[in-house]
């Protein structure tokens, strides 16, 4: 066992075990500004009293808001949109001060601002189901009954969407949260065209006159482009061990360092991402798959032949590297998959902690080999020859003999969660996953 210590709780400033803590991430911040945001626009509204007309209370009003939100939750998990916050994010030099691409870096955390708009986006919907049947009950003759009904349909699929992406439950019954956010969302993105022209109806008005129909019109096309995508692809399996394979596919698709692939045995069955790892000057990609469910046991145990992939290769967490002059690389077991394609890529100079069992035996020699030859004087740590390792320890020593500006930790959430927070409570800028979709 390594016998390294840190003095997080007396180091100075202890106010960053604080603000740094991962309840305050940047993921919640976001979603905290987008619910000021719509209490504000609230606010505002019951003071000027947009919310009501001479008809009783302003449907169109509280439409457009539950429209805006939702548009917004949709539209920032797009993957095109998600590769150009990424891209907008790394356009900033290493010349300029080091807070800026520390907060330049947290662009991964837009997620926020999806699970925000789409909260906020259900209240809304929800409080024009409740206008419309206040409206009905003071004697309006709209909206008609079909609207209506519509409507509470799709506060019902909102509501049930919402509720089970709640982290308890998504993490407990993660296979049903994915097939309730897809058939739930497919069915709610229906029901919204039809109310749409529901409503278009009961007003007399054109359709291509709404701004509603022409931000579904965005919507649908967001959501059914990963879909336009679809293909079935020939893989290769490489079994080191029981544990883990390496998958290596070539179909046309070499990827950047720092993206992701989602892959599944069928078409519109369970899909699960992994970091793509491209070899310089070489087609095609591999990825690292290790035994860490039923999805990826029954992967190990049966290896396909042919697999399905969806969408388009998507930036990930550790593509912010390039912010920064020099960085650590924290890995645990399959954590190692991310992290490696930028090994190989050399773009950013670095130093590698990897920890893991018997590496060797459970990934291949030539994936250690080739490890080693592509970062300086790694730090492979075999937990079976000497336990676990304090983490947060090794990777400060890292940084201090370094002089790396950065962090960037590929784990499971609890060690990711505290790696990060560890370092960036001594000021140290830390990246890693935070387990949102």
């Amino acid at each position: 066992m390594t016998t390294q210590t840190t003095n997080l709780e007396t180091a100075s400033p202890n106010w960053r075990r604080v603000t740094r803590h991962p309840a305050l991430m940047e993921y919640r911040r976001l979603a905290f500004l987008v619910a000021i945001v719509n209490l504000t626009v609230l606010g505002v509204g019951l003071q000027d009293g947009r919310w009501f007309d001479g008809n009783g209370i302003a449907l169109a009003a509280i439409a457009d808001m539950a429209l805006i939100n939702l548009s917004l939750g949709i539209l920032i998990r797009q993957q095109r949109v998600v590769n150009a916050l990424f891209w907008l994010a790394t356009r900033v030099p290493v010349s300029w001060p080091l807070w800026i691409r520390w907060g330049a870096g947290k662009v991964f955390h837009f997620g926020g601002l999806h699970s925000g708009g789409t909260v906020a986006g259900t209240i809304w919907f929800a409080a024009f189901l409740g206008g419309m049947v206040w409206n009905r009950a003071q004697g309006a003759e709209l909206p008609s009954d079909l609207t209506l009904g519509l409507s509470a349909a799709m506060v019902a699929l909102l509501m049930l969407m919402v509720i089970s992406a709640i982290g308890p439950i998504r993490a407990k019954f993660h296979n049903s949260f994915e097939k309730i956010h897809r058939f739930a969302g497919w069915t709610v993105l229906g029901l919204f065209w039809a109310q749409t022209v529901s409503i278009t109806h009961d007003r007399g008005a054109e359709l291509t006159d709404t701004p509603a129909f022409w931000m579904l019109c965005l919507i649908t096309l967001s959501i059914l482009a990963p879909w336009l995508t679809l293909k079935r692809v020939d893989v290769e399996i490489v079994k080191p061990s029981n544990h883990a394979v390496i998958a290596r596919f070539n179909y046309g698709d070499t990827p950047f360092p720092g993206s992701s692939n989602a892959i599944s045995h069928t078409p519109f069955g369970e899909y699960h991402s992994f970091a793509n790892i491209p070899t310089p000057n070489e087609p095609g990609y591999r990825l690292a798959i290790s035994r860490a469910g039923d999805w990826t046991g029954a992967f190990i145990d049966n290896p396909p032949t042919k697999v399905w992939v969806k969408g388009i290769t998507t930036s990930g967490v550790a593509r912010i590297e390039v912010l920064f002059k020099k960085v650590v690389y924290v890995g645990t077991g399959s954590g190692i998959g991310p992290i490696l394609p930028h090994l190989l890529a050399g773009e950013v100079p670095n130093k590698l902690i990897w920890s893991t069992r018997s590496p060797r035996k459970t990934y291949g020699d030539s994936l250690v080999d080739e490890i080693e030859a592509h970062t300086e004087d790694p730090l492979i740590w075999d937990t079976d020859e000497r336990g676990k390792p304090n983490l947060t320890a090794l990777a400060l020593k890292a940084v201090q003999d370094s002089g790396a500006e950065a962090v960037i930790v590929i784990s499971n959430q609890k060690l990711t969660r505290k790696v990060v927070h560890d370092m960036e409570s001594l000021g140290i800028p830390a990246y890693g996953a935070i387990w949102d979709s």
